[in-house]
């Protein structure tokens, strides 16, 4: 009998260790470029010069993470994400005021699908990363073509962030995003949410993605809790032999703009951009990929009644590049960007301090040279 007893007793233990099983892993990746840039404004504003320098997250931002899961049984699992964003190229913060910028969660996991809250991502981050120039291109090389990242494609976060995962349906992912405005009083003040979903058979692949957000504060004449963005993306790929083929179309809205006054305005002070972004990433082989993509953003603009000012301008941009895998986790690239703005101030190519840009509608080349490593 007493060793019947102990026999179910280290039965029960074995479970309850099965089911407490947890990994907490480290990863990140490290990406530094040289890069070439014409017509950057000086420090003045007041001409364009060519700028040389090390720029970091040229084709995927650096950063460094750990992310957590513990089995809790019956098919249900916890897990945690904290991911932090730096720059590789100074060793500073990605953001001085936040520790985990790019990501600081806790959730479920389960047959249901999951479930995750703190700050995040909504969907149209991975429709980005599947179906625009983010993933042959970097997310920090496309953003000023898709005004200055209204679009979201090139990743847009919110603090105080719910998000639900469907499991995959046969193909098919969807996702609900809500985001917490947090203001006594005033339940629709700063709040977000969205909806997106995508379907994958084999070598095709379409995806779809909507966001909207509310004032926080009072602005040009609207009040806290009115629409502020509302963005919309719908994308598809794909993969003829070597070639996968993708393109996107991607609609933003700002509803609480006032009018510009500027002759050129700045790509941010669109109040509804249409951009249309397709690309090809050619295999060559095992090792080397031959990169291309064309982005082109047309814009409209609030002008005052009677302005003799253009009320709409465009940015084309156009990609080329190579990357070659040294390994599964190293690669180094060399990627051509040229940038050509009307009746708009060039936003240009590179997303960084300063906003790297010319001082007017200038046409920008960039070239980067890099190398990069994930871990």
């Amino acid at each position: 009998m007493n060793k019947k007893v102990i026999a179910l007793a280290l039965l029960g233990l074995g479970a309850s260790v099965a089911h407490a099983q947890s990994s907490v892993t480290i990863y990140g990746i490290v990406d530094t470029s040289l890069s070439y840039s014409s017509n950057v404004k000086n420090a003045a504003g007041t001409s364009n010069g060519s700028r040389f320098g090390l720029e970091s997250g040229s084709l995927s931002s650096s950063r460094i993470g750990f992310k957590g899961v513990e089995d809790l049984g019956g098919g249900l699992k916890a897990l945690f994400v904290l991911e932090n964003g730096f720059n590789a190229d100074t060793g500073g913060m990605g953001d001085s005021t936040r520790l985990f910028d790019r990501k600081s969660v806790v959730g479920l996991q389960g047959s249901f699908g999951t479930v995750t809250v703190g700050r995040q991502a909504d969907f149209l981050d991975e429709i980005g990363s599947r179906y625009t120039s983010a993933q042959s291109f970097g997310q920090n090389g496309q953003k000023g073509a898709h005004a200055d990242n209204l679009d979201r494609t090139s990743t847009g976060r919110n603090d105080n962030s719910v998000r639900f995962d469907t499991a995959n349906l046969s193909g098919f992912t969807g996702s609900l995003y809500y985001a917490f405005g947090e203001q006594a009083g005033q339940t629709s003040a700063g709040q977000a949410y969205g909806i997106g979903g995508n379907y994958s058979n084999g070598a095709f692949g379409v995806g779809a993605g909507y966001y909207q957000s509310k004032l926080t504060n009072a602005s040009n004449g609207f009040q806290p809790g009115n629409t502020d963005v509302k963005t919309f993306t719908i994308g598809t790929s794909y993969q003829f032999g070597p070639a996968k083929l993708y393109g996107a179309w991607s609609q933003g809205k700002r509803q609480a703009l006032g009018n510009s006054a500027a002759a050129l305005p700045s790509v941010g002070a669109a109040r509804r951009a249409n951009i249309f972004d397709i690309g090809v990433d050619y295999t060559l082989n095992q090792n080397l990929h031959l990169l291309a993509s064309v982005i082109y953003n047309r814009m409209d603009f609030n002008r005052a009644a009677g302005s003799t000012l253009s009320n709409s301008g465009k940015v084309t941009q156009f990609n080329l590049g190579v990357d070659y895998f040294l390994s599964k986790r190293t690669d180094v690239y060399a990627l051509w960007s040229n940038l050509r703005a009307s009746n708009v101030t060039n936003p240009g190519v590179l997303n960084g301090a300063g906003n790297i840009a010319p001082m007017d509608d200038s046409t920008q080349n960039v070239i980067r040279v890099g190398l990069r490593h994930k871990f």
